[in-house]
């Protein structure tokens, strides 16, 4: 299988490694990020996906373009299937989660805390006899600690982000505006391929101007959650989990067999991988429209990588 697990390439600056993104920071403040197959879930890497920082870099630029009208992002170009030129930013200190329905298997989900009887969370209140995966009657924005250092993301409230200092109150507002718009857009696109966008994650950062940015990537496979919109009634009615491509695929079979933030993660069969590679090739296609074409020049993934970036390096 070509899988990209690492993109380790010693010509390029400043590296930083993320969960499943290499960063390089270019000394005229652009930034390349190199979306790697790295699957990653309870805060932790679970294994690679063949083909899948192809699908979510080429995904996030179908969102990117159609969703430029309403707030500025960071790319500047796609030199490779996987990688993005972006304006370097500081990232904000508070990940931004919009949410439609009651959903999701994470700690931070708004489902798994009102499973475990919360009804006030995030600085909202919500109602006692809501089913799981029941849309809300309005999407609602459920913030967490962005945790640089590998540590798992905490819930926050609108008055937490503000009387902690880590957004300012115009800072907050503008956040939640770009959020929720972009919400709006994602879902109406979505719902035109027969898709229910139900949660998705948004980050911010500042440019040089103090100008906020949506930076990272934007309603991908990873970064949110898709339903098939044909079938979400029936399955909701019978109590049965929606009908789905995105990576709950896997999370859902871990956490079936341990507990994911604590437990050793069980080998995942190779049959799995690859049926989660095929639910994120046609993710791509039913999300954009577009056909899925696998780029196979070079010996490997991270040859092709190199030799698209090359004109990058910085050379002694």
């Amino acid at each position: 299988m070509r899988i990209l697990a690492e993109a380790d390439i010693p010509e390029l600056p400043n590296h930083y490694k993320g969960k499943v993104r290499e960063n390089y920071d270019l000394p005229d403040g652009r930034r390349i990020i190199i979306a790697t197959d790295r699957l990653s879930a309870f805060d932790r890497i679970l294994t690679c996906i063949p083909d899948k920082g192809h699908v979510l870099t080429q995904t996030a630029r179908y969102w990117f373009e159609n969703t430029r009208d309403i707030c500025p992002n960071h790319v500047l170009a796609y030199p490779d299937p996987n990688v993005v030129i972006g304006q370097r930013l500081d990232i904000l200190p508070v990940e931004i989660v919009v949410r439609g329905y009651l959903a999701g298997t994470t700690g931070t989900s708004l489902l798994t805390l009102y499973k475990q009887g919360q009804r006030n969370m995030y600085g909202l209140r919500l109602p006692d006899g809501l089913r799981d995966n029941q849309v809300l009657s309005e999407a609602v924005i459920t913030p967490t600690s962005k945790a640089f250092d590998g540590g798992h993301d905490e819930p926050l409230s609108a008055e937490e982000i503000i009387t902690n200092g880590l957004l300012t109150e115009p800072q907050w507002e503008t956040v939640q505006a770009y959020a929720l718009a972009l919400f709006t857009r994602g879902q109406k696109l979505a719902g035109e391929r027969g898709l229910i966008l139900v949660d998705t994650k948004y980050e911010f950062g500042l440019d040089q101007n103090g100008t906020i940015i949506l930076a990272d990537e934007i309603h991908t496979p990873d970064s949110s959650r898709y339903w098939m919109a044909d079938t979400y009634a029936q399955k909701f009615e019978r109590g049965e989990r929606p009908v789905s491509f995105d990576k709950d695929f896997i999370r859902s079979w871990v956490s079936e067999r341990c507990d994911p933030y604590k437990d050793e993660i069980p080998e995942i069969p190779a049959s799995l991988i690859e049926a989660t590679a095929d639910v994120y090739r046609g993710a791509f296609e039913k999300i954009t429209g577009q056909a899925f074409v696998p780029d196979e020049r070079g010996d490997s993934v991270l040859d092709r990588v190199r030799a698209n970036l090359s004109p990058y390096f910085i050379l002694p």
